[in-house]
């Protein structure tokens, strides 16, 4: 285990306690890192999950919000370029130590958000990427607006849609959620509502409004009651349907059930690839998934047979292995340095077709470079 030292106060992250009536109070967690359009490092998870941890024990804290500080963006995902740095320092070391810590943790704390026995609310507006999806793909209460852009496009970086992905992805209408997961295609409001990653639309101009009224709302001392409260709360400041963006995903259901129904992973991304009809979102869909990792590929199509039957946890369990295996292959860090450090979106992977991924090599991404898992202990 990496050790890396909390600083006293975290820039990145604000944790308040506001003061409610009849002396409940809520929580409010703030990412504060713009530049980066909020993207999760170590502390900032282990901060978050901090402040959880301890207001699930406070009887005084009747509700928890996350957000961020801006409207651009609640969370574009992991700093990777920070993750890729580690794994070039440290070839061959499996696993990677800072991977290692990243990733428990950072999954630790997503199947807490899950679990979450409070309501805690994610305010879901802006750019919602990789890691910023799995902080709310599990909370009680997701709220989503017009600015919202939800994706997991892992596969261009050479990983796979993980925090849950495999959890959350499986769980979808039809097979959208393997179209999804290959392609990383983006998803607005009504997509996140339609899927399943939203649970209410509003506007983005409302927040402070939102906010004040959580502030001002008559908490009870019952999570039950707390929950009741918060739903009619966020209902309450609901906008119109006549807002919603039209959803990609619904609109082209039956194009992606055609599209995704081949029993093979090589035919689906045959299929797919082959599309050509005028829907500019799948046209799109098609090429990332050409220009993406075809190990990224294989392991979407891999976790989605593997975790069907599994539990949360032992998807976590399941992730955290794959996640580890990703850094210690060659297209992670290809994928970040093509995409993120010298942009010139032109990744060599390897293999570099699906042709080339015998099953003797996949099956290196699902072996525990480890005796005893360092999440045994989620249920």
């Amino acid at each position: 285990m990496v050790e890396i030292v909390n600083k006293p106060v975290l820039d990145t992250v604000k944790i308040e306690e506001r003061n409610c009536p009849g002396g409940m109070k809520l929580g409010v967690i703030t990412l504060d890192a713009p530049k980066s359009l909020h993207a999760l490092n170590l502390d900032m998870i282990r901060a978050i999950d901090g402040a959880l941890v301890r207001w699930a024990n406070d009887e005084a804290i009747a509700c928890v919000v996350l957000q961020s500080s801006t409207d651009k963006a609640f969370c574009a995902g992991g700093d990777v370029r920070s993750l890729r740095a580690a794994v070039v320092e440290q070839p061959g070391v499996v696993p990677n130590p800072l991977a290692l810590a990243f990733f428990e943790e950072e999954y630790r704390l997503d199947h807490r958000i899950h679990t979450y026995a409070k309501p805690l609310l994610v305010w879901g507006g802006g750019i919602v990427m990789g890691g910023g999806l799995g902080l709310m793909a599990g909370a009680s209460h997701r709220v989503v607006t017009e600015s919202t852009r939800i994706a997991m496009p892992e596969i261009t970086i050479g990983l796979f849609p993980d925090v849950g992905g495999s959890w959350f992805l499986g769980r979808m209408p039809g097979r959208s959620g393997l179209f999804l997961g290959l392609t990383g295609a983006p998803m607005n409001a009504a997509d996140a509502l339609f899927a399943g990653l939203g649970d209410y639309f509003l506007q983005q101009e409302e927040r402070a409004m939102v906010l004040e009224a959580l502030i001002l709302a008559q908490w009870q001392a019952s999570p039950q009651e707390n929950h009741q409260q918060l739903d009619r709360l966020l209902r309450g400041f609901s906008a119109p349907a006549s807002l919603l963006p039209v959803s990609e995903v619904r609109a082209n259901f039956d194009t992606i059930a055609a599209l995704t129904q081949a029993p093979t992973l090589p035919e689906v991304v045959a299929a797919i690839a082959a599309y050509d009809g005028d829907v500019a979102w799948l046209q799109k869909a098609a090429h990332s998934l050409a220009k993406g990792a075809p190990t990224s590929a294989a392991l979407v199509w891999a976790m989605r047979e593997r975790t069907r039957h599994l539990s949360l946890a032992q998807v976590f369990q399941l992730e955290l292995i794959v996640a580890v295996q990703c850094c210690a292959h060659a297209d992670f860090a290809e994928g970040v340095r093509a995409l993120l450090i010298d942009k010139d979106n032109a990744p060599v992977w390897l293999p570099a077709s699906l042709d080339g991924i015998s099953e003797k090599y996949l099956d290196e991404y699902f072996a525990a470079p480890w005796t005893q898992h360092p999440l045994n202990d989620l249920h």
